[in-house]
């Protein structure tokens, strides 16, 4: 993508959010602040339309809204979370050294949740991700709701809201999060390539919203995929990078089996390729090059380029694409196996 993200350039107002039930639900939380459950499918815009929430709510939204991802607060270590820059202010030396990391995760919890607000009665701290929170944690979690309930709001974002327990459930207002309809979704990618300025046709904005499957963000990258590489979002330049690119991502995953030793996966995707998607042994060898230069580098990628080499030769005399390219996945499945 060439500069920032149009899910961040173009950040949604409240009024902008595609769900008119979404929109009604966070005026309600807005007028009575209240503990909340944001929940539904991934790409339905939940994360968005909390921070569209703090922004109206708070005066200084980037100072009274603390977010942590919880996926991303548990697959750390303990030492990378004692030295994560979006917590070092929670943490001193010493309780980095002498605190468990289960220690260190509550005691960041607590203090996100302790501090005044900058502006006005109250703060949010969002717990983004939150299905991967365990249990002992959620326990924590409850008593310092317990605690600073005067002060601090929490907004628990999760797609499995059964995931948490029931003192977390009882104390917080559910706002689900549907998936939007194709037509949200073209409303509001019509919305996006106006304001960049991008030419389009109604078709191609319904070509992108319909490949996302009701995923937003997805749809919104979509778009802008396309606008980048083609100048426009009409119906041919969409399918033709969209295709692109969910080819680039099967490439992607037949290369991991291969890499992983899973050889039968690997060449069940290339038949999918070869066979149902009709591409020439020469289209994906190009594809799977191009995919291992973002992918390798050094001696690895010098080493594709050369069993890439040894396998366009023989796919020009007009052999059997699949036996040729098999032998290129078994390849490089024995290289990085090295």
């Amino acid at each position: 993508m060439e500069g920032p993200l149009w899910t961040e350039r173009h950040a949604p107002g409240l009024e902008e959010l595609p769900q008119a039930d979404l929109r009604r639900s966070l005026r309600r939380a807005l007028a009575e602040p209240m503990n909340l459950v944001v929940h539904g499918p991934a790409g339905a815009g939940k994360t968005a339309a909390v921070r569209a929430l703090t922004r109206v709510a708070h005066e200084n939204p980037d100072a009274d809204r603390i977010e942590i991802n919880v996926a991303d607060f548990f697959e750390l270590s303990k030492k990378e979370v004692g030295n994560d820059p979006r917590f070092a202010r929670f943490i001193d030396s010493k309780r980095r050294r002498n605190s468990s990391k289960a220690d260190l995760i509550n005691h960041v919890l607590k203090e996100s949740a302790s501090y005044s607000p900058v502006a006005g009665a109250y703060k949010t701290v969002v717990l983004d991700n939150a299905e991967g929170m365990r249990e002992d944690f959620q326990q924590a979690l409850r008593r310092v709701m317990e605690q600073y309930h005067e002060t601090t709001q929490f907004v628990i974002v999760t797609r499995r809201p059964s995931a948490l327990i029931a003192p977390i459930r009882s104390r917080c207002f559910p706002v689900p999060v549907r998936a939007p309809t194709t037509d949200e979704v073209v409303a509001v990618l019509e919305r996006l390539v106006e304001r960049e300025g991008v030419p389009f046709e109604r078709e191609g904005l319904e070509y992108v919203a319909g490949a996302a499957g009701g995923d937003l963000r997805e749809a919104i990258l979509g778009a802008q995929t396309t606008a980048e590489s083609e100048g426009e979002v009409t119906m041919e330049a969409a399918y033709d990078t969209l295709s692109a690119v969910r080819t680039d991502e099967r490439v992607e995953e037949m290369l991991d089996d291969a890499e992983a030793g899973a050889f039968t996966d690997a060449r069940s995707t290339l038949d999918d390729l070869l066979v149902d998607e009709g591409y020439s042994g020469a289209e994906l060898l190009d594809t799977l090059v191009s995919v291992a230069q973002s992918r390798y580098s050094g001696d690895d990628l010098a080493a594709v380029h050369r069993l890439a080499g040894e396998v366009d030769m023989d796919l020009t005399e007009g052999t059997n694409d699949r036996l040729h390219l098999s032998h290129l996945l078994a390849r490089l499945g024995e290289q990085t196996a090295e």
